[in-house]
């Protein structure tokens, strides 16, 4: 239970790794708001949250827009004073090469994938600063040191995501509030199912250990980075990813 009387944020957790923290945080006896653009989903995924024997509290927010992501901190913090942990995990991928994308492609991409950890960690931060006191999670990717065909945009947001990160760190270290990144490989979840299969047999076929990860493996590194253990830590990337990135 290292998580006990902590109040816990996760974007985008209705399905996949979010899904998978959420639950992984319950088991460590933390009080856990999901939040998701799906309310149907969202819903889903407290049922199942319920059935292990725990529960969560949902949020349907666009944290893309910064009156969105206002509205529910203030909700939050009306309802328990204090947020002691943010996860953010929400993200999309429009791949394409470059001389096709899209302007549009390129703003969704950026729009949910960087700036809403933008908002959503100024909202933390101002609550944090008041407990001196936090810990932020962001989930990066390992496309945002490497790169990858037909994925400029995710890159682009993925890489923003970690020199994001590091200038948070520095900012608020000294107000007890710790800022790390976790840049997951190739992972079992539903987004990755969208990449085209002969790219992602490829990428597969590079990865040492020779199969994708799983959404726990994830989850788990979150809850030490969450936790008191993770006290001295920060401003780290930590990459998740059989081993991909060695190559």
């Amino acid at each position: 239970m290292v998580l006990k009387n902590k109040i816990s944020l996760i974007t985008g957790a209705a399905r996949g790794i979010g899904k998978s923290i959420a639950i992984e945080f319950c088991k460590e006896g933390s009080t856990v708001f999901i939040n998701d653009i799906d309310s149907d989903i969202l819903k889903k995924t407290q049922q199942d949250i319920r059935k292990l024997g725990f529960d969560c509290h949902i949020y349907k927010a666009d944290v893309s827009k910064s009156s969105d992501v206002h509205e529910m901190f203030a909700n939050i913090l009306s309802s328990f004073g204090k947020i002691d942990i943010l996860v953010n995990n929400a993200g999309i991928i429009k791949d394409s090469t470059i001389h096709k994308m899209t302007e549009e492609q390129w703003d969704q991409v950026i729009k949910i994938n960087l700036k809403s950890i933008f908002n959503c960690s100024k909202e933390a931060v101002i609550a944090m600063r008041n407990e001196n006191y936090g810990r932020i999670i962001n989930i990066s990717s390992v496309i945002g040191l490497r790169g990858n065909f037909g994925q400029a945009n995710y890159a682009a947001s993925k890489a923003g995501i970690i020199g994001f990160s590091k200038s948070l760190a520095f900012e608020t270290a000294r107000k007890g509030i710790t800022v790390n990144t976790i840049a997951p490989g190739f992972i079992e979840t539903e987004m990755i199912k969208k990449i085209p299969k002969d790219i992602l047999e490829n990428c597969i076929s590079n990865i040492p250990m020779g199969r994708m990860g799983k959404p726990r493996d994830i989850a788990r590194l979150t809850v030490y980075l969450a936790s008191d253990d993770a006290d001295y830590i920060t401003g780290q990337v930590f990459v998740v990813d059989g081993g991909y990135y060695m190559i």
